[in-house]
């Protein structure tokens, strides 16, 4: 490949400078003329400080040939046939004019403009006598490729054509006989293949494993392998682009490529917070159902643009209008950060508009509607006027001086029944909630007078008092005395738990104080019964008590016994002082109150009923969708130099004003609520008519089968853009998508019918130095997946892929080292990953269902060339660099996957090494081993057995067999014959 390679380029730099000499030289001076060659220059560098939008600096006005030679302040700017007395030519010379390092004329521009001038400055017809401000557009404009209406060409006469086997393959014979000379510049004999013919068909194995890539992004399995090269009928191979069309998978393989020239993405970016969008899945939902069921691109396109027009203002959400409601998240796909604060609300607002124009701009004309937001279009002829006609189709729906933020344009799919039942669960909820409520004000209570029991008697009524008078209402001596015993005053429902966890704790100070409380009511007791002694006694009797029993004399005992009730026990203050024994009991109770209560854990029931039956509320799901809502329709201005702050004139609604189609759409339909500019627009554009929409839409599904398009930049159909190589075949299949009813199916099966389509990629190296990009389609593109496919691609070999199709998208989240990966996020206290969520199966579902966050790209699809949506992609990198081959090679995905695919090999093809490895091949690439490849395979295995058991004693030998099973696993999904499909 590297001399291959090292080839090319040397063939191929002598031609590159030979072009950059030479090209000066390749227009004669007197053919240039200022419509064709000049104006375009002027057009991208002068025009927004010369002429447009009537700035004339310097008072120079470049539009016209004639204002040219007429000059401004400081006289001619040229002088027809003397290139050296031209003022604007020394300008441009010196890099005076235009201003700035980067707005720099290129030296070929300045040679164009220099032959013009020696040429006698001609014009190609004549000019007209005024201009306004408006720009006007040449011939040469009007008449680009792209403008100019849309038939269905004739078939082209290709005598001696091999291998054509419909009618694409006809278009690309005829263009094929352009061939240029192969290496060395030897040129190609007329009846040699390679000069006029397709390379040979590719073999069953790689076709079957090519059409499922590209319909399905999944690789064969082993039983469609081997089903599809034992069909020997003639009909075998489109067969199996119905089955493979048939397949749910095809929706998620081709919606993914919609989804990406709509900007998909599950958070609203523009700030750094990147807030999740939770409904957005609705829309990839909706995509992905509309190519399985080949809905009518055109009827695709009317819902995007239109669908809530469609529905109308009727209230009744059927099955019908939530699908074309969904649709219009199209228009909601832009980055949004409205809802966020410390945003400047009008640039943001405005934003989102841009963003949307853009949006309908790349994926349905194929141009760069947005570079004339704040002038007119450098290179294509777009005004600055027409982005504003454009943008008030829009901006009923946009209207950014009564703007609703994303959680406002969210449309609710509950019913009534869904309503009633929320709102019957909901009461049931409450009823436990007030239970709870009632419990825990209980337990307020009996808190206040556990706590209470701890305090002076003479402070407790004043406590509770104070605790019971409102915050606001309290008096000063009510807040110190509250302030001075913060046990009581902090006591409230949220607070309670504190003092279940010190429940221990209060059980000792309540018994403490209860024993406090027992001396002195047997104290006071006694006191109260001596009192009853005679005087002479009562010394005697008192002397007697304070003598512990055991040391007590026989006539003390005596007399003690002749007085029996000084002796006062707790037992006996129940008779003698019942008050006491009532208020000791109140402490025996808050004790065992305390012991055995479980608040916490009490109150925790009630929460969990509570929540239990809020769990079994149906959750409301919405739709994030665009509804223009009805009555005022706002004006739209033109912003001068695209500030919203510096509006001009206002202008009406309308498509742009280069293309005859394009003609001015009714402000107001009386027939709808809505302004219904959306509608008649989208219905305008699809009615097989329009230049753009048919030609872009084919040259997508052309793109997407050869991995270049008929024109290489699909979102870009103005001058900036490639030029079509086969215009006349993209012309005939822009028709016959129309004609086939817009069946994106009918155009598949057309195109994959094809021998170009079929053919091997393996030629020799002289077709390879003759068309090193391949744009003459003698042989089939060898290509590289993308970051989805290949994920999907180890998730099937794998036996891991979960097929549950639609839902909500599977979670993505950072890791341990700041990648990001699947897992639903789950931080401890400093905000750090800690015990993982099981996702279950969700974890293996498809790419495309995996949470596409702007900020937050999954690490295999960042290094393989993920999109960045900002705000769209309409058409994907494909690099080869070094990290692409450490993630396969080092990463956690890598290895985990290896083993998953060792694992299944054990479980599906018995116990027997050679067939483990013969059907890993067979997986990973589709096709069985060569003997060769085999034992090569075998061996392989072998060794990295041997070597693991030999390095790790204590390594089982059944352990180090699947290791090693799992080491050749890892070399499949490494190699590039996994990575790339033929």
């Amino acid at each position: 490949m590297m001399q291959a390679f090292t080839q090319l380029v040397q063939s191929t730099v002598p031609l590159v400078l030979l072009a950059v000499v030479v090209s000066p030289a390749a227009g004669d001076a007197e053919a240039r003329t200022y419509e064709t060659d000049v104006r375009p220059i002027l057009k991208a560098h002068c025009f927004q400080c010369h002429g447009e939008g009537g700035e004339k600096e310097g008072g120079l006005d470049v539009r016209l040939r004639r204002m040219i030679v007429a000059g401004g302040e400081s006289g001619a700017a040229i002088v027809p046939g003397q290139p050296n007395e031209s003022l604007l030519l020394e300008r441009i010379r010196s890099g005076e004019m235009p201003p700035g390092e980067d707005r720099r004329l290129t030296p070929h521009d300045i040679t164009v403009i220099q032959q013009w001038i020696a040429g006698g400055a001609t014009t190609a017809r004549a000019e007209p006598e005024a201009l306004g401000d408006e720009p006007i557009f040449t011939e040469e404009e009007r008449n680009w490729w792209s403008f100019q209406p849309l038939l269905r060409p004739s078939l082209p006469h290709v005598p001696n054509a091999e291998r054509t086997a419909n009618v694409v393959d006809l278009f690309l014979a005829a263009r094929m006989r352009e061939l240029p000379p192969g290496e060395g510049g030897a040129a190609f004999d007329p009846s040699s293949r390679r000069a006029h013919a397709f390379a040979p068909r590719a073999n069953p194995s790689t076709l079957l494993r090519r059409a499922s890539f590209d319909l399905l992004g999944l690789p064969p399995t082993p039983a469609e392998s081997s089903a599809f090269a034992a069909d020997l009928g003639a009909d075998a191979w489109p067969r199996l682009i119905d089955r493979l069309l048939a397949s749910p998978h095809y929706g998620e393989r081709w919606g993914r490529f919609w989804l990406d020239v709509a900007g998909y993405a599950d958070s609203e970016g523009y700030t750094d917070e990147d807030v999740v969008r939770p409904h957005a899945f609705r829309f990839r939902d909706y995509v992905i159902a509309a190519f399985n069921a080949d809905k009518p691109f055109d009827q695709f396109i009317i819902e995007q643009l239109a669908g809530d027009e469609l529905v109308g203002a009727d209230s009744t959400l059927t099955a019908d209008a939530i699908e074309k409601l969904t649709a219009t998240g199209f228009l909601r796909m832009a980055p949004d950060g409205t809802a966020a604060g410390g945003v400047d609300q009008s640039l943001a607002r405005n934003q989102v508009m841009a963003d949307t124009i853009q949006i309908v701009g790349t994926s349905l004309l194929g141009l760069t509607v947005n570079c004339a937001q704040c002038h007119d279009h450098r290179y294509d002829p777009i005004s600055h006027a027409d982005y504003y006609r454009f943008r008030a189709i829009f901006e009923p729906a946009l209207d950014w001086k009564n703007w609703k933020t994303p959680p406002a344009r969210q449309v609710s799919l509950y019913t009534e029944a869904d309503r009633a039942t929320r709102a019957r669960l909901e009461a049931e909820a409450q009823q436990v909630d007030a239970e709870r409520k009632a419990v825990a004000a209980n337990y307020i209570a009996r808190t206040i007078e556990q706590e209470l029991l701890l305090v002076a008697d003479a402070l407790r009524d004043d406590l509770r008092q104070a605790y019971q008078t409102a915050a606001a209402e309290r008096t000063a001596e009510q807040k110190k005395l509250l302030g001075d015993h913060p046990s009581i005053a902090n006591i409230s429902e949220g607070a309670l738990y504190l003092y279940d966890r010190r429940r221990d704790a209060r059980v000792r100070d309540i018994e403490s104080k209860r024993a406090e409380k027992l001396q002195q009511f047997i104290v006071a007791a006694t006191a109260r019964e001596l009192a009853k002694v005679p005087d002479e006694l009562r010394s005697q009797v008192q002397s007697a008590l304070e003598i512990e029993v055991a040391r007590r004399s026989p006539e003390q005992t005596s007399l003690l016994a002749a007085y029996p009730t000084v002796t006062v026990t707790e037992a006996a203050l129940a008779s003698l002082d019942p008050a006491a024994t009532a208020e000791l009991a109140v402490y025996t109770e808050a004790a065992d109150e305390v012991r055995k209560s479980r608040i916490k854990q009490h109150l925790q029931e009630f929460s969990d009923k509570a929540a239990g039956i809020r769990k079994s509320i149906p959750p409301e799901p919405f739709v994030r969708a665009l509804r223009e809502a009805a009555g005022a329709v706002p004006p739209t201005f033109v912003f001068h130099r695209g500030d919203h702050g510096q509006p001009k004139q206002q202008v009406l609604p309308a498509g742009l004003s280069v293309l005859e189609t394009d003609a001015a759409i009714d402000a107001n339909d009386p027939l709808l609520p809505t302004t219904g500019r959306r509608l008649r627009y989208a219905r305008h554009l699809t009615a097989g008519r329009h230049p753009l929409v048919a030609r872009v839409i084919a040259n997508r599904i052309w793109m997407h089968h050869f991995g270049r398009g008929l024109v290489n930049s699909p979102g870009d159909f103005g001058v900036l853009g490639e030029r079509p190589s086969h215009p006349q075949l993209l012309d005939w299949l822009a028709v016959e998508l129309i004609e086939s009813g817009w069946s994106v199916k009918h155009l598949h099966r057309l195109i994959m019918a094809s021998h170009a389509y079929q053919q091997t990629s393996e030629v020799d190296a002289s077709l390879v130095d003759a068309d090193p990009d391949n744009t003459f389609y003698a042989r089939q593109s060898v290509r590289r997946l993308d970051g989805d496919a290949l994920r999907d691609a180890v998730l099937a070999v794998s036996g891991k892929l979960h097929h549950r199709l639609y839902g909500e998208p599977v979670p993505v989240m950072e890791d341990e080292v700041g990648q990001i990966v699947i897992g639903r996020e789950n931080l401890d206290g400093e905000r750090k990953p800690t015990k993982p969520i099981p996702l279950g199966g969700e974890a293996f579902r498809r790419s495309v269902y995996v949470q596409a966050r702007r900020s937050r790209p999954l690490a295999v699809f960042d290094v393989f060339d993920a999109p960045a949506m900002t705000p769209n992609c309409d058409r994907r990198a494909t690099s080869n660099v070094a990290p692409q081959s450490l993630l396969l090679m080092n990463s956690e995905f890598a290895a985990a996957f290896s083993l998953h695919f060792a694992e299944r090999l054990g479980a599906d093809a018995g116990s027997e090494l050679r067939d483990q490895v013969a059907l890993g091949w067979q997986l990973a690439y589709g096709s069985p081993p060569q003997e060769g490849d085999l034992e090569a395979a075998l061996s392989f295995v072998e060794s990295q057995s041997e070597a693991m058991q030999g390095n790790a004693a204590e390594t089982l030998p059944e352990a180090a067999k699947v290791q090693a099973l799992a080491s050749y696993c890892h070399a499949l999904l490494s190699s590039n014959r996994f990575l790339y499909v033929e």
